[in-house]
């Protein structure tokens, strides 16, 4: 996995940056998993990426990324790469799938 080594950095953080319109003193970071690894997969740094398996472990990181409803090709190709997550494990995918697409000529 591309963050093997994120066990190394214990002291990093979150970038309050990603969670711009909720009040960062209040945030619960428990119940708010599923937003925040969305946040940290569509625009985090390696640091906040870090920060991410440290709070969640990689269990609960992958949990997360089954249940995201929305992410772009590109993240959810990484991420099920990068966590080894079938495609068909995961909400977006699903979701993505079963859209009606428009006239496609």
């Amino acid at each position: 996995m591309y963050f093997d080594a994120y066990k190394n950095f214990p002291d990093a953080t979150i970038n309050p940056s990603l969670l711009w319109e909720y009040d960062i003193t209040r945030v619960d970071y428990q119940n708010m998993r599923d937003v925040i690894v969305q946040r940290i997969i569509e625009r985090g740094w390696p640091n906040d990426w870090y920060a991410m398996l440290n709070l969640y472990g990689i269990d609960g990181v992958k949990a997360a990324i089954k249940n995201i409803p929305y992410l772009n090709d590109k993240d959810m190709n990484f991420v099920s790469h990068q966590f080894d997550i079938p495609l068909t494990d995961m909400k977006c995918y699903v979701k993505k799938q079963s859209a009606k697409a428009h006239w496609n000529s």
